[in-house]
């Protein structure tokens, strides 16, 4: 399982949403082996009084915070972040010291997913890459 919110000024990224999501999630599906099918992305477009940020970033800024059942590896983590600096980077001309990334990672069972706990899930992808 993995979930992606995106923070970023609403004048930098409103209209670029699918574009940005489709980066995100090609990312997801060559490093963490997710199915194409599997998409879920927040935006959380805020206004410039809402989203305080130093002053070396542009108005490109962007943090992401992405949610995932723990059991990846290190090196498959790290493909992960590489590549969403690269793609978005290459692609929505956001440059690497604009973007920041987070990875949270929880044991499954701590996960409530369709009426089940995360554990008790039939995944149609390997976590444990």
């Amino acid at each position: 399982m993995v979930q992606i919110k995106i923070y970023s000024l609403k004048d930098h990224l409103a209209s670029r949403k699918e574009q940005f999501s489709d980066v995100l999630h090609s990312c997801a599906v060559e490093a963490l082996h997710l199915p194409p099918d599997k998409r879920f992305h927040r935006f959380f477009l805020l206004d410039s009084s809402d989203f305080v940020f130093p002053k070396d970033r542009s108005s490109r800024y962007t943090i992401l915070e992405i949610s995932l059942f723990e059991g990846r590896s290190v090196e498959t983590k790290k493909q992960f972040i590489r590549l969403l600096f690269a793609r978005l980077h290459e692609e929505l001309l956001i440059p690497p010291q604009d973007l920041e990334i987070t990875i949270f990672e929880t044991p499954p069972h701590n996960w409530g997913i369709r009426g089940l706990p995360g554990d008790e899930l039939h995944l149609n992808y390997r976590v444990n890459i």
